[in-house]
């Protein structure tokens, strides 16, 4: 069963118009935000249940549910021509993720919140082999996750292809890129390509890319984390516009 636990991420979710079948509150919980959100879920006519604490761990095995939980259906994906149109609604140039076999949910959620917060247009993901929108990205992403436009696709590299044909251009990260990643224009339109945690890009997903980028550093380690690495682009992007 697909659920959204923590206090803001339920807001976030009642907000932006998500399907809930029913959420459920911890007798025990009080507070401004749980006004809130059976505020919101009365004004929608979303069903509030006062439960004992104990029955929401049989929804989910996370730790913090601050004490309340709204059961959901799947994350309703878009198609990338959907991610064209918000961009152009806003009268922007593209904005873009592509996240090529992110793995952890934690990381796709962190990267996720990272995009909201600069203003991306939408996301990409992998159908196979990757982390998909979960109760974990969606806790991770503060809520973020539910109204940010994901597209699923079957082929990233095809799905690149396609972009390019739109007049958008691929930048993607490299450690041994001799350019910096503050050194290219991020004001054309663009999708920023993170991939896999310990892997990196897949080669042909890296062959594809108009733009490789290195991200200087020192000291032992050879990389950042994943969700790092991808919210500096994403600044260097919002700070540039």
């Amino acid at each position: 069963m697909n659920v959204i636990t923590g206090r803001h991420p339920v807001i976030e979710a009642l907000k932006s118009g998500t399907l809930i079948e029913k959420i459920l509150i911890s007798k025990s919980t009080h507070g401004e935000a749980i006004h809130t959100i059976r505020m919101l879920a009365r004004e929608r006519n979303i069903l509030c249940t006062d439960v004992q604490a104990e029955k929401l761990s049989k929804y989910t095995d996370s730790q913090t549910t601050q004490g309340v939980l709204a059961v959901l259906g799947e994350k309703i994906y878009c198609e990338v021509d959907d991610i064209i149109a918000v961009a152009e609604q806003r009268n922007e140039k593209p904005f873009i993720l592509i996240f090529d076999e992110i793995e952890d949910p934690h990381n796709l959620g962190a990267l996720i919140r990272s995009a909201v917060c600069v203003g991306a247009h939408g996301g990409i993901i992998p159908k196979h082999n990757a982390a998909s929108v979960t109760e974990t990205v969606a806790k991770t992403s503060a809520g973020a996750s539910i109204h940010f436009p994901i597209a699923k696709v079957t082929n990233i590299a095809q799905t690149i292809d396609e972009l390019k044909e739109l007049g958008v251009w691929i930048v993607g990260t490299d450690v041994a890129a001799p350019k910096p990643f503050t050194q290219i224009d991020y004001t054309m339109a663009l999708a920023i390509v993170v991939g896999n945690e310990g892997r990196g890009m897949r080669r042909l997903v890296k062959d594809k890319c108009d733009f490789l980028v290195s991200i200087p550093m020192r000291g032992t380690m050879d990389s950042f984390n994943a969700s790092v690495a991808g919210a500096l682009l994403m600044y260097e992007v919002f700070r540039q516009r």
